[in-house]
């Protein structure tokens, strides 16, 4: 509405000072009209809201009537037109209209002074196709990075999905595994040798209290809540000797020993080497059927060395954990600190799990 007033009256004010034009008249009007009132349809048919508005613009030049802001709906189509990708379309529609008019001023017989006008619509017309051209590739490259950081949060998401469901995983199959097995040998001693059925039960109770508590601080992570601490600290390496302990209650004899200097180690490192030993540990009590397992932690230079061995059934080993998420996840461990993992044959008969992480300190 306030386009096709501003077409008319516009075109009507300029209209005074071009005598050699053709004076407004109904059609002209109706031209005037045309172009903003079809640009409501755009969205559903922009090539041919686009070709309809140029048209009405073409007819209004070639019949003579004056200079004016009979451009404006042109204006408006191109642009639009060039944001919503059919920018050939746009192009080829102003070279049209610029094409009609010049063929309109040569089929009248104006002498040479008409290539002024028409050098000042070709100018307009350029400009108004570079303006739309800058606004669509503005549009691209916002729509880019929206795009981009849109799949960044969809991937951090999944990073942290994948980060709590191996927390998750090596919490409650470690923990569970110990419990399982504790309370199998407290039903043992509560037939043969009930005064030794407190030490198996204290240890369960222990095991099912630290689980508890990790799955609270997990669960609190899941929550988002960001005013609360976490109620526990994350593991590290000095933890493995409560996983030592813990085993020894399972009826598993694990020893610890260490290599080089000991050294505080970046958290992400100390956290993945605790949760290996946890995860090789809780594998070594559900199915290799051991008695003894070893825990090597080696420091070396810009390095963490972590293995553990057992004595039990080496046929259980990588084929058969391949299959479940405690291997997998200890292999996505590694990579994602840029370490390895290797599972094969133990020494001692059994299977050996030993990772190898960088820690970045070069000592």
């Amino acid at each position: 509405m306030l386009l096709s007033l501003l077409q008319v009256a516009g075109t009507a004010g300029a209209a005074h000072g071009q005598t050699s034009r053709r004076p407004l008249d109904w059609l002209a009007l109706v031209l005037l009209v045309l172009g903003p009132a079809v640009l409501w349809a755009h969205r559903r048919a922009p090539r041919v809201v686009c070709a309809v508005v140029v048209a009405a613009a073409a007819a209004y030049l070639a019949l003579g009537y004056p200079y004016g802001p009979v451009f404006a709906s042109v204006a408006v189509v191109l642009v639009a037109t060039v944001l919503r990708g059919h920018r050939l379309t746009a192009w080829v529609a102003a070279g049209a209209l610029l094409a009609a008019d010049a063929i309109t001023h040569v089929r009248s017989g104006a002498d040479g002074a008409w290539w002024a006008p028409e050098l000042v619509v070709s100018g307009w017309a350029v400009v108004v196709l570079s303006v739309a051209e800058v606004v669509r590739v503005r549009a691209e490259r916002a729509a880019s990075f929206r795009q981009a950081a849109q799949e960044r949060r969809r991937r951090q998401a999944g990073e942290e999905r994948l980060q709590i469901a191996r927390e998750l995983h090596d919490v409650v199959a470690h923990h569970l595994s110990l419990i399982n097995v504790q309370a199998g040998v407290a039903l043992h001693l509560a037939e043969r040798r009930p005064e030794n059925v407190e030490p198996a039960l204290r240890a369960i109770k222990d095991a099912s209290s630290e689980a508890l508590g990790e799955l609270r601080s997990l669960i609190d992570v899941l929550r988002d809540d960001r005013t609360r601490a976490p109620r526990a600290p994350a593991p590290t390496l000095a933890t493995v000797d409560d996983i030592v302990e813990r085993s020894a209650h399972a009826g598993l004899e694990v020893k610890k020993t260490v290599e080089g200097q000991v050294r505080s180690l970046p958290a992400a490192v100390e956290l993945a080497a605790c949760r290996v030993v946890q995860e090789a540990i809780t594998n070594v009590v559900r199915h290799a059927q051991a008695r003894r397992a070893v825990v090597a932690l080696g420091y070396g230079a810009g390095l963490l060395t972590v293995r553990v061995d057992d004595d039990g059934r080496a046929a259980v080993g990588d084929a058969q954990l391949e299959q479940g998420n405690g291997l997998r996840g200890m292999h996505e461990r590694a990579a994602a600190l840029g370490g390895t993992l290797v599972v094969g044959p133990s020494p001692i008969g059994g299977l050996r799990v030993e990772l190898t992480l960088p820690t970045g300190d070069g000592q």
